[in-house]
């Protein structure tokens, strides 16, 4: 079911001819009081509640947006299936500037349409969203996590997140060097806010050589005058290029790997927190045939949602820890099949998961 109530033609051709079809439900809200515009899109409850962030963007068009949600939605509902959760996949989107619009008033009229889905959505933090604003959200909503531990919640999903993405280079590294060790692999990682900060800090006690790079200049800072090893690179396309660079980690937003970066990719290895990392189908097999090992992106940064997650049953870290640990087997799970079917790792993380799905819609429909 979509509700497209007074969508513009834009929107509506993004709805119905985007390639990432096969969603449930998507919601277009619009509170005038507030500014509030918002996408709401559910992509499967197969397994249960869909489960994902609210991203706070300025996007250039509507139908930019749309597509974001659609294409995010999706990528929760692989997440969430290869994680082991009881939950579907969903994604939301605020459209503006969360600098300039973001109030009290527009988050919890954002937070009236959440709960307006009565469940079937259950929203957390994303890029331009934190703990504070999903605490806010709550007021309004009960089926909001990643909240502050004052209230209840488990606070910054980003640590769990960060360490899951670690445990991905580990088996990347075990699965193409024969050694998890990380000591001494030059790792450049693009992005150091909210998850790459945290990245950096498992690199440095495992002694590798990290090159950095952030749209943000007081990020990249932040990072060199901390660790004065770490060294900053001027961009993400001077950053790709380093020379005998071995792990590649997208830790901002989607699209890093594309037409025109593969080509140019130097790393052995990519394994990153940023969601959506292929810019479209088929990038997954440039990679394989230039001998690049890529990691999934749902599968080693599903720390977060594991996470929030376990929150909404009494949250407990070293439960979460465990949980997030477990992403280093999946990942060379993963590698394994892939390689016994002949076929990118990318592809096989997709057959494990629509199985899974495919399996509780078919147990649904039986009882």
């Amino acid at each position: 079911m979509t509700d497209v109530t007074g969508a513009p033609a834009d929107v509506l051709h993004s709805l119905f001819h985007s390639d990432q079809g096969g969603h449930e439900q998507v919601v277009l809200c619009q509170d005038r009081a507030s500014g509030l515009k918002a996408v709401i899109a559910i992509h499967s409850t197969a397994l249960g509640p869909a489960l994902g962030g609210t991203r706070f963007y300025p996007y250039a068009t509507e139908a930019e947006a749309v597509a974001d949600a659609l294409n995010l939605a999706r990528g929760m509902s692989y997440k969430n299936a290869m994680a082991g959760l009881d939950h579907g996949g969903g994604k939301a989107v605020i459209i503006g500037d969360p600098e300039r619009i973001k109030t009290e008033e527009l988050l919890l009229a954002y937070g009236r349409f959440v709960a307006s889905l009565g469940g079937r959505y259950v929203t957390a933090c994303d890029v331009g969203t934190y703990v504070a604003d999903m605490d806010v959200v709550a007021r309004e909503c009960r089926w909001t996590t990643g909240r502050s531990p004052e209230n209840g919640g488990a606070g910054d999903s980003s640590v769990l997140t960060a360490y899951g993405v670690y445990q991905g280079m580990r088996a990347s590294a075990q699965h193409l060097w024969g050694d998890p060790s990380l000591r001494a692999k030059r790792v450049g990682i693009a992005g150091v806010g909210k998850v790459g900060h945290h990245l950096v800090e498992h690199l440095v006690k495992e002694g590798a050589e990290i090159f950095v790079t952030d749209v943000r200049e007081e990020a990249v800072r932040r990072i060199t005058e901390r660790h004065r090893n770490v060294i900053a690179a001027r961009d993400t396309d001077e950053l790709i290029r380093v020379d005998g660079l071995d792990i590649y980690a997208p830790c901002a937003l989607g699209g890093a790997l594309s037409d025109d970066t593969a080509p140019v990719l130097t790393a052995r290895v990519v394994c990153g927190a940023a969601n959506n990392q292929l810019a479209h189908p088929g990038v997954e097999k440039d990679l394989a045939d230039r001998g690049i090992l890529y990691a999934p992106d749902y599968v080693v940064n599903a720390g977060g949602v594991i996470q929030v997650a376990d929150e909404l049953h009494g949250f407990d870290f070293e439960r979460c820890k465990a949980k997030a640990a477990k992403i280093y087997d999946t990942t060379l799970a993963i590698f394994a099949r892939a390689k016994g079917d002949g076929i990118p790792p990318a592809a096989a993380a997709d057959r494990i998961a629509e199985q899974r799905m495919h399996d509780a819609a078919m147990a649904r429909r039986a009882r």
